[in-house]
C-alpha cells in the first residue's frame, strides 16, 4: 500500500513537473508578443510610485500607453492601482499614472481611475465593472511582458476581450524576467485549476489573516514590493488549495512540491 501510494505520488509529481514546464514556455511566449490593435481602451497596470513619482516599471507602462493612444488605438486610457499601507503621501498608483500622462499630453476627460486595487484581479475586476458600464468591453492590456498571459486568462475570464502589449523599455529586461517568468508559472498554473476568482477569494483571506506582517514587510520592498506582496499571497493560496485537493491521493507529494514553489517564491526577488 505505501509503495503504490509512494509511486503514485512521484507520477503526480512528474506530471506537475512537465505541467509548469509547459506553462512557462507560455508565459515566455507571450511576453514577447504583441496583440494590439484598434480597442476601445487601453488599461495600464499598475506598479510602484513614490509621492506621486512614477517607478521606472510604471513609467514604462505608461509610456507605452501613451504611444498606443497617439496611435489611435484607442481613446480612452484607464489607470489603475490602490495605495499601499505605507503610502502615506495619499497618492494611489492611478492616481499618479494620471498625472503623469496629464503632464504627457493626455487630456484628463480621456483617462478613467480604477483606486482600490492592491492585486492585478482586484484591480481589473473593479476596472471591467465601470467599463462594462460604459459599454467598453475590448481593451489593450498593458503591463511588463512576463504578466501578459495571467492577465490575459484573468480578462477573460470576467468577459472582457483583451490583447496584451507588453512595455517596451521596462528595467525589468533580459535576463531579470527570468524570476519573474517563474512567479508567473505558478500563478497561471494555479489560476488555470482553480479560477482566478476563486485564488482571489483565498488571497484576500490569507492577506487580512497576515495584514501587520505585510505592512511592515512592504516599507522596505521598493519598486518590486507590489509583486511580491502579490506573489506570496498567491503562493499560500496555491500551497492550502492543493493540500486539500489531493487528500488521500500522494497528497504528501503534492504537498511538499507546493511547499517548495511556495518558498521559492517568497524568496524570490
Amino acid at each position: 500500500m505505501i509503495r503504490r501510494i509512494v509511486k503514485l505520488g512521484f507520477v503526480v509529481g512528474a506530471l506537475l513537473v512537465v505541467y509548469f514546464a509547459v506553462t512557462f514556455v507560455q508565459v515566455w511566449q507571450a511576453s514577447r508578443r504583441d496583440e494590439a490593435r484598434p480597442a476601445e481602451a487601453i488599461l495600464v497596470f499598475g506598479a510602484a510610485q513614490y509621492s506621486g513619482q512614477p517607478s521606472p516599471v510604471l513609467r514604462a507602462r505608461l509610456d507605452h500607453a501613451v504611444r498606443l493612444y497617439r496611435d489611435g488605438l484607442a481613446k480612452t486610457i484607464v489607470v489603475t492601482g490602490g495605495r499601499l499601507p505605507t503610502e502615506t503621501s495619499g497618492y494611489t498608483e492611478a492616481r499618479a499614472s494620471a498625472e503623469y500622462l496629464i503632464r504627457r499630453g493626455v487630456p484628463d476627460e480621456d483617462i478613467l481611475r480604477e483606486v482600490s486595487g492592491r492585486t492585478s484581479w482586484q484591480s481589473l475586476a473593479s476596472a471591467t465593472t465601470f467599463l462594462k458600464e460604459r459599454g467598453i468591453t475590448k481593451v489593450i492590456l498593458v503591463s511588463d511582458g512576463f504578466h501578459s498571459l495571467r492577465i490575459g486568462i484573468m480578462a477573460d475570464e470576467l468577459g472582457l476581450t483583451a490583447y496584451t502589449s507588453p512595455a517596451k523599455g521596462s528595467p525589468i529586461a533580459g535576463m531579470k524576467k527570468v524570476p519573474y517568468a517563474a512567479k508567473e508559472t505558478v500563478a497561471v498554473g494555479i489560476g488555470r485549476v482553480f479560477g482566478f476568482r476563486r485564488m482571489a477569494g483565498i488571497d484576500r483571506r490569507v492577506r487580512q489573516a497576515s495584514i501587520g506582517e505585510s505592512s511592515s514587510a512592504a516599507a522596505g520592498a521598493g519598486a518590486s514590493s507590489r509583486s511580491a506582496a502579490e506573489s506570496s499571497a498567491a503562493a499560500a493560496s496555491w500551497a492550502s488549495a492543493w493540500a486539500s485537493a489531493s487528500a488521500g491521493a500522494g497528497a504528501a507529494s503534492v504537498w511538499s512540491v507546493a511547499s517548495a514553489g511556495a518558498r521559492s517564491l517568497v524568496a524570490g526577488p
